[in-house]
């Protein structure tokens, strides 16, 4: 029996991987050849269609005598439009965030009376099991606060006499708890890696039943509770446009598929908080924030044009930030003309950017959008459509915040959660078959051979 040191154990592993991977791969061919839709996606990109939703309506296109047709971008909860909803909020001066919740949970807004209700239940629903802050968020710090978040949804179920009753009412009251509670899983999760991995001081806010979500994540994170009227209404904005997206997105199909198998809503909502944090779903908005202070860290002149062309054609090419070739923000895989998301955040955020003076910043965000579409097409020698999508400006509106990079991901999970707790009820309430697609099998045969014959 060979003895491995930590030195030869990764060689031999580095070795093995290249075997790992050569008998891994796919030849890329195969699936045109047995038309199989890599991504769930068809050619044209529209996504395959897996299931039936009345949750939320996704829409970036028209189907017109067999051709489609980019639009402007709808989205729609419950079959309201996001701007009138949005507007509803703005215009009376209040948060519509909790109000949203009861949309997507129960498919229409509630009087006044009903919100009141609500509201009152989610205040008493923020807490937390006795110890589980010193037990569960404060003993395992990490700098991945998304983990953190998984970690302590799980153990939330060690809590829970009725974890694995999957009826209606009692998947209903797990999930009022978690979109209750998630908001402060990921603060402390976040002041615990802050404390013990960042060496700095460690303070616990309780939450406020009376405030809103919004305001009481600006409350629990910062060390003077301090928090502006307006940087809370902007937050509730974003938690908002994040709460919901169609049952086709990488977390909400994951809710899906987790739901469709009958396990218990704690393991539902880790797996979907798993796949979020991907940077090619949730994630991709932290990598946006990076990418532009990146561009601010290299472009020594925001208003020139040329100079920020230059730099995106570098980072479309490989040769700067991440060496990805993407330019993070742009582009969606369902939305062509515009994200409505975007839109909408866009104009609070600059609103807000005027007002704190970064004006210049603006500036940057405003010429990259305008410049960016015209650099990707012509690099892909394409003329399709480019759009901003929510991740473009959410780094930029969070900065403002002063949210912590570590803490954007995350928020996205707080909003997000709302979506998932509709989507699972819609899952169970249907009573569907469990989610299996099928994989063709294109592995050669091969025959067995004995241990003392192998070479």
């Amino acid at each position: 029996m060979p003895e491995f040191t930590a030195n030869t154990a990764a060689r031999e592993i580095h070795k093995l991987s290249e075997l790992c991977e050569k008998s891994n791969k796919i030849d890329p061919e195969l699936y045109d050849v047995y038309q199989v839709k890599r991504g769930l996606r068809e050619p044209n990109g529209k996504g395959v269609l897996t299931g039936l939703t009345e949750i939320s309506t996704v829409n970036g296109s028209r189907q017109e005598n067999g051709e489609i047709i980019p639009i402007e971008g709808e989205l729609r909860y419950r079959g309201i439009d996001i701007r009138e909803l949005v507007k509803g909020f703005t215009n009376s001066h209040r948060f519509g965030f909790e109000e949203t919740v009861y949309l997507l949970l129960f498919g229409s807004l509630p009087n006044p009376q009903e919100l009141e209700k609500f509201q009152a239940l989610l205040g008493f629903s923020r807490k937390l099991p006795n110890d589980f802050i010193e037990d569960v968020l404060l003993k395992s710090p990490t700098r991945d606060i998304m983990n953190a978040m998984a970690q302590a949804v799980l153990a939330m179920n060690a809590y829970d006499k009725h974890a694995d009753d999957i009826s209606i009412t009692n998947v209903l009251r797990q999930s009022i708890n978690l979109i209750a509670t998630l908001p402060m899983i990921g603060v402390y999760s976040y002041l615990s890696y802050r404390h013990f991995l960042q060496r700095r001081g460690l303070y616990i806010h309780n939450p406020k039943p009376e405030l809103s979500t919004a305001e009481n994540i600006l409350r629990m994170i910062r060390q003077d509770k301090k928090y502006d009227p307006a940087e809370a209404l902007l937050l509730d904005m974003a938690l908002i446009l994040h709460a919901e997206h169609g049952g086709g997105n990488n977390s909400t199909f994951t809710t899906h598929v987790v739901t469709s198998s009958g396990t218990d809503t704690y393991s539902s909502v880790a797996a979907s908080l798993c796949s979020l944090k991907g940077p090619k779903h949730g994630g991709a908005n932290i990598k946006a924030k990076k990418m532009f202070d990146d561009i601010k860290a290299n472009v020594s002149d925001w208003y020139d044009d040329e100079e920020i062309a230059a730099y995106l054609k570098k980072i479309l090419s490989g040769e700067a930030f991440d060496r990805s070739g993407l330019i993070y923000g742009m582009g969606h895989a369902v939305y062509t003309l515009s994200d409505p998301r975007a839109q909408i955040l866009k104009k609070y955020t600059l609103a807000l950017a005027e007002k704190n003076g970064r004006e210049n910043e603006a500036h940057l965000y405003k010429t990259v959008e305008r410049l960016a579409p015209e650099i990707i097409n012509s690099n892909k020698q394409t003329h399709k459509p480019v759009c901003i999508n929510i991740d473009f400006y959410s780094g930029f509106a969070y900065s403002m915040m002063n949210i912590p990079e570590e803490f954007i991901t995350p928020l996205f999970a707080i909003s997000r959660i709302a979506g998932w707790s509709a989507h699972r009820i819609e899952e169970l309430t249907t009573k569907g078959r469990i989610i299996r697609p099928a994989y063709m099998s294109v592995a050669t045969d091969q025959e067995y051979v004995p241990i003392t014959e192998r070479k």
